[in-house]
This record gives C-alpha cells, sequence and structure tokens, in this order.
C-alpha cells in the first residue's frame, strides 16, 4: 500500500469570510487523513459550479461553515486507501462528488463516492460529470421521467448542466428538444450538441416562440434553475401532464407559485436536490457508471469551457459568474 506522510502539507484554495471571489485564499494545510473505508486521492481535476459561489457567498441552500474549502467534484488517482477499503487500490484512476474540500491537491474519500474512470477518459472531462452530468440524468429520468418521443425544453443549454442535458434528452429517446441560452454563440453550440430548436431567452416574448415551437402543446419537461421570471414564464410553456423540474435559483429570486395554476392541466413542478440521490448508492454509482460509458464509447461529448491552475480560482470565479463561459470550467493543482 502506498503511503503519504501525514505531516506533509498541500495546496488548497479556502474562504474564511463570505463575499466576493477575492475571498477565496490559497492556502498550505495538512494532508487530510483516511478513515478505515477512505482512500487518499492526489486530485488531477476540480471541477468549477455555481454551488462553489453560492458556499462562498453564504447563500447555499444549506449553511456553509467558516473556514472553508470549496469544490465537490474531484478526479485523480489513489495514492493511498483505508484499511477496510475492498473495492479500490493504489494506481486506480478515479472520480468523485464530494462535500466538500476538492480545491486542494490531495482529498480523503469514501470508497462508495468513487466511481472508476474507464481508461481513453481524461481526468478533466471525467470531473465535469459527477455534479452536472448526475445532474442532467437524473432531472431527465428519475425526476422528469421521460418517456419516448416527448419534448424537453433546456434552459442555459450551452452551460454544464445543459449541454449534457441535451444530448443525455436524444440518448433517453426524447423526440424534440429545445434549447434556450442568452447569446447566439451559445445557441449555436447547443445546435451543435443535438438540439432541434433554439431560443434566445433574453428576448421578450422567448415562451410564445417555445410554445408556439410545440403547435401550442406545450413542453413535456422543462428544466429550470434560473428562477423569479424564467421560472413564470417556463410554466406558460408547460404541457398537460408536463413535468418542470427546479434545480437552482441562479437569478437569486424566489418563484411564487400556487397549487392551483398546477390543476387545470395536470401539471407538476418537481424539486432535486444531487445529494438525495448520494444517499441512495446503487441510484448514484449505476447512473455513474452509465454516464461514464456514455463518455467512453463517443456517445455524450463534454464541453469543457477551460483548464485552470488552481491558483486562478478568483479568475474562474469571476468568469463563472460573468455568465459569458460555454461549458465546464476545470481546476488543476
Amino acid at each position: 500500500m502506498t503511503t503519504v506522510n501525514a505531516v506533509d502539507t498541500m495546496k488548497a484554495v479556502r474562504i474564511e469570510e463570505y463575499g466576493s471571489p477575492d475571498v477565496l485564499k490559497m492556502v498550505a494545510i495538512e494532508i487530510p487523513e483516511m478513515g478505515d473505508r477512505e482512500v487518499l486521492v492526489e486530485v488531477k481535476a476540480i471541477g468549477v459550479n455555481y454551488a462553489d459561489t453560492a458556499r462562498r457567498e453564504g447563500k447555499y441552500v444549506v449553511p456553509t461553515e467558516l473556514p472553508f474549502i470549496p469544490g465537490a467534484e474531484i478526479a485523480g488517482e489513489i495514492v493511498a486507501v483505508g484499511k477496510d477499503v475492498t473495492r479500490f487500490k493504489p494506481g486506480m484512476r478515479v472520480v468523485s462528488l464530494i462535500e466538500s474540500k476538492g480545491y486542494a491537491e490531495y482529498a480523503a474519500v469514501h470508497e462508495m463516492a468513487l466511481a472508476p474512470v474507464p481508461d481513453g477518459v481524461e481526468f478533466t472531462d471525467a470531473v465535469a460529470l459527477p455534479l452536472q452530468g448526475q445532474t442532467a440524468y437524473h432531472i431527465l429520468k428519475t425526476m422528469g421521467r421521460l418517456e419516448k418521443g416527448e419534448t424537453v425544453l433546456v434552459h442555459a443549454a450551452a452551460g454544464g448542466v445543459g449541454a449534457i442535458a441535451v444530448q443525455l434528452a436524444k440518448l433517453f429517446g426524447a423526440g424534440t428538444v429545445i434549447a434556450t441560452a442568452s447569446s447566439d454563440e451559445k445557441l449555436a453550440h447547443a445546435k451543435e450538441l443535438g438540439a432541434d430548436h433554439l431560443v434566445n431567452y433574453t428576448e421578450e416574448g422567448w415562451e410564445l416562440k417555445v410554445r408556439e415551437l410545440t403547435g401550442g402543446k406545450g413542453v413535456d419537461i422543462i428544466l429550470e434553475m434560473v428562477g423569479g421570471d424564467i421560472f413564470q414564464k417556463s410554466l406558460k410553456c408547460l404541457a398537460t401532464f408536463g413535468r418542470l423540474v427546479v434545480f437552482g435559483a441562479a437569478s437569486g429570486e424566489q418563484s411564487q407559485l400556487y397549487g392551483g395554476q398546477l390543476m387545470k392541466r395536470n401539471q407538476s413542478v418537481i424539486g432535486f436536490f444531487l445529494p438525495q440521490i448520494m444517499n441512495r448508492p446503487e441510484m448514484y454509482q449505476s447512473s455513474f457508471k452509465e454516464l461514464l460509458d456514455y463518455v467512453a464509447n463517443g456517445q455524450l461529448k463534454l464541453t469543457i469551457g477551460g483548464i485552470y491552475p488552481l491558483e486562478k480560482a478568483v479568475e474562474v470565479h469571476r468568469l463563472l459568474q460573468g455568465r459569458k463561459t460555454i461549458g465546464k470550467l476545470v481546476l488543476v493543482p
């Protein structure tokens, strides 16, 4: 078994106060100790997400205690294993969704949270899957209950979740995928990924265009994570028996909903929070394997918007919140 000296230090990015990207500070801390069923991963790639920015601002859905090391997605190589680990060995390539502490050179991870990375899949690609890939997968299949031939509306279709969701919707049998985005460049990217129709949601009356594209029927499944006005207009696009799945509120605006709005057309508004999937390891593991196989087989294309050294975490948070990026942003220690 490979070992790492517990007194060795590593680089990490830590938050000691809530605020702007400038509160992200590079620090030297001890390499984490493993539990009996944990492995120590030398981190090769780190996924950056809106959840990281919400944590930094103290606005995440669950409280963030300070000091805090963000980072929920890591991929890398196992360098040591706990005494009760049975599924993994040093030298194996793995990817994981963790609670936090990913912005670092090493991470201690429970073996049940790990998935093997197939040969031929880069760490920088694999790390795009734990949060955004799993989110897209379970919104469409588990929560949205997508059936063959149905219509799907994907908001922010050039973003991390959206770019994967456009492709998965097709793989799962959707008849039509309508993609929305905020610029022609982003819409063109969604088209390349397989979207059938493109709508710029910064333009007035976009919801009317969506209804027109569906012949007035509306959309069967909508992926919504903006909130506010986008949520309300999305409801106007929803078909009879349609499902609108809410998985965020990037605008910072909460949406008001009256139950009676849904009754007339048998519609559903469904909430989604990925940690609840992680609480069911059989669901988490099977979907992870399916996603990684899609990538290895070339069926799922991962859009990496940029790869930056860990020291550039402040800059990367600014880029992400500026909404000018396409695809996944990745940090590399």
